[in-house]
C-alpha cells in the first residue's frame, strides 16, 4: 500500500488534536469540540 501525504497529514492532524485533548485547561465546550473532530477524522481514515 502507498502512504500517501494525504495520509501523513491525516495522521499529524490527528496527533495534534490527540495532543490538544489532554491539556489540563481545556474547557468543557472545547474538550467536546475537539472529541467530535477527533472521531470524524478517525472515520474518515477508517480507524473507527
Amino acid at each position: 500500500m502507498k502512504y500517501t501525504c494525504t495520509q501523513y497529514r491525516e495522521e499529524m492532524v490527528l496527533l495534534g488534536l490527540k495532543r490538544r485533548l489532554s491539556e489540563p485547561a481545556l474547557n468543557t465546550e472545547e474538550r467536546k469540540r475537539i472529541e467530535k473532530e477527533i472521531k470524524k477524522l478517525e472515520a474518515q481514515m477508517g480507524m473507527d
